[in-house]
């Protein structure tokens, strides 16, 4: 079984609870307006990978880096919820916990037979479209005040009445060649003032120097 997918992190602390595996998937059929991440929408612009790849890539990562579960990215991750939904019932079997996205709503995957097996796996879901007007990042890992939480399993129930506590944090990645690699959530506004910032540039410039 395989996966189209955009990129994977083996380690982030932005993407959901803790430290996390994070694979996001290329092709999306809903394509909210204002998606911070078009690029992600075609799948003909992705990378075609095995699901027994990826998994060997997140029990490398346990052991090297130590994470506690994996998050479900897009594009849109039920447009390919039979091969994730193998890959999710794989890491539950390690012992990780399985976080994932959605732009459609709860209520209607249930009525697809092709997304339970993704559900039944999935401790965090995160549902709902991005929708530009009702932009809203004071909660961890939303981008809009109508996307809800859904505790699926008793995993992060305790976080419930945590989360504004939380809050949200972007990584940026700095590679030598100078290429910038961001992930988080943020507004336009905000990446914007951080480019742009003295701090940013300080860091940049010295990249590759010894």
């Amino acid at each position: 079984m395989e996966l189209v997918i955009h990129r994977y992190l083996p380690q982030t602390t932005v993407e959901g609870p803790g430290k996390r595996f994070c694979l996001w998937v290329q092709g999306c059929s809903i394509r909210c307006e204002g998606c911070g991440v078009p690029w992600t929408w075609s799948k003909t612009h992705g990378t075609v990978i095995s699901v027994e790849e990826l998994f060997q890539h997140i029990q490398k990562s346990k052991v090297e880096n130590g994470i506690e579960g994996v998050t479900f990215l897009g594009g849109e991750p039920f447009d390919q919820a039979e091969a994730l939904g193998e890959l999710a019932r794989k890491v539950k079997t390690i012992g990780l916990t399985v976080m994932t996205f959605s732009g459609y709503w709860m209520e209607d995957l249930r009525k697809r037979e092709n997304c339970q097996a993704l559900l039944a796996a999935t401790d965090l879901l995160i549902d709902g479209p991005f929708v530009k007007e009702k932009l809203d990042v004071s909660r961890p890992w939303v981008g809009s005040s109508n996307q809800r939480y859904h505790f699926l399993t008793s995993a992060y129930q305790h976080l419930e009445f945590q989360l504004m506590d939380i809050g949200n944090k972007i990584e940026v990645r700095i590679l030598d060649d100078g290429t910038v690699s961001v992930n988080g959530m943020a507004t336009q506004k905000m990446l914007s003032e951080l480019f742009d910032s003295k701090e940013y540039r300080k860091v940049k410039n010295t990249v590759g120097k010894t």
